[in-house]
Parts: C-alpha cells; structure tokens; sequence
C-alpha cells in the first residue's frame, strides 16, 4: 500500500504538498478518479479520490476514515545528536518503524554536535511513518541543553543510558511493562559525571543496554525494541 501523508484536512476534501503532489503525479502517473491512502499522522487512515491534480496540490475527496488507537505506554528518548548526521537520521528513521511517541535532540557536555536542520529532520520521520503504514507520527520537539531538560517534570520512568560503574541495572529488568518511559542517550563521549550526578539527584535511573559497548543510534534502537517487546509479550 502506497501511504500519502496531508497535515490539514477541512472537512472530506484536503490538498497534498507539493512534494506528495509530485510523487502522486510524476512518480506513481496516478490520475483523477484514482484512490489513494492518507495519514495525518494523527492516528487516522484516510481513503480518498484525486479529483484535481496539480503538480503544486493535489485535490483529494476523503472517503472513508478508520482510526487507530494510540498505544498504552509512551516512549520519549532524548539523545545527543551524533557527529555523522546521517547517523542521527537512522535512529530517526528505525526508531519511527519500531514505534516512539517522542523524540528530544539533547546538547550535553560532550556533544559533537549542536546544529540540526529541523526541517530536514522532520522528513525523516515522515517518511519512515509512510513506509512502516503507521497512522502516529512521532513528535519531534526543539533541541535542548542537558541542564535544562533534565529538571523538567515527568510522571513515567526515567533513565539514563551509563555503564561507568558496571552495576547499573539492566533496562528489561527494570521497566515496568505498560509504564510511559523517558530514556536519555549520551554522546559517543557519554555523559560527563556532572550530568550523571545531576539526573540521578532529578529522579532518573542509571541503567545498562548490555555487555557490548554501543554506538549512540544503536543505543537508541535497543531502548527501543526493549519497550517493544517488553510491552508485546504476554505471560506464559
């Protein structure tokens, strides 16, 4: 299934981007009276019809709706952006696929980097949801410093991604399954000792991905995928 995505919709008619119009047009040689599937990333499938089409905005005549639920629990991972961009995107992309409800750029002590196109960021993500025929988009939320973002309140579990003293817990041991997580992920670098001290005194909790030592997209996936299937898997 080819998935369109439009962010307003006024009544049953809306109109594509200029780059979905493109795609619908040049890429895929649809034509008026066609069907196609939208998102809005707001948790609904659209069926439509093209009834105008024009390389700058596509008229589509909605059809029918079918709705889908938000899920239970809530992930929110805050991770340093890494120095290869390209890698950032990755997590963005995989983490889309696998399922996160939030998504916060993190400017640490040993951040390599600290300039984002946000725009560009924010395609990744809608691509990944179009690919993975997912009706939720994940929201991306506006870079911030550690110091900053770490005294904000929050009513789920929190952790953070640290191995220095080989003791933390694993996460799959200490998540509680149904439970709204936020999860920080440090630089290659790792978080400084001032900033371990300074979450641990705000409430977060140490924890560990693994013996192996990761990269920080890779960490990303694994709190991911750990969510995932934790909250997936029915008791025996």
């Amino acid at each position: 299934m080819q998935l369109f995505y439009v962010s307003i919709l006024e009544g049953n008619t809306c109109v594509l981007s200029e780059e979905e119009s493109w795609h619908c047009i040049k890429v895929l040689r649809l034509g008026a009276g066609d069907e196609i599937n939208l998102t809005d990333g707001l948790g609904s499938f659209y069926q439509g019809r093209l009834t105008t089409l024009h390389h700058r905005g596509c008229e589509v005549e909605i059809e029918t709706l079918r709705t889908v639920p938000a899920r239970s629990w809530r992930l929110h991972i805050a991770m340093a952006p890494t120095k290869n961009i390209d890698r950032f995107e990755w997590f963005l992309e995989k983490a889309t696929e696998i399922g996160i409800e939030e998504i916060t750029p993190l400017f640490c002590e040993h951040s390599e980097r600290e300039i984002l196109k946000p725009q560009r960021l924010e395609k990744v993500l809608v691509s990944a949801m179009k690919q993975s025929l997912k009706a939720w988009l994940p929201r991306l939320n506006e870079p911030v410093r550690f110091k900053d973002f770490v005294t904000r309140g929050y009513e789920g579990q929190k952790f953070m991604g640290y191995c220095e003293t080989g003791h933390e817990s694993e996460l799959h041991a200490i998540y509680r399954k149904g439970s709204d997580a936020l999860v920080m992920v440090g630089p290659e670098g790792d978080f400084s000792k001032n900033e371990v001290k300074m979450a641990i005194d705000s409430g977060f909790t140490p924890i560990s991905l693994g013996s192996s030592r990761l990269r920080t997209e890779t960490a990303g996936i694994v709190v991911c995928q750990t969510i995932e299937l934790m909250n997936r898997m029915t008791p025996p």
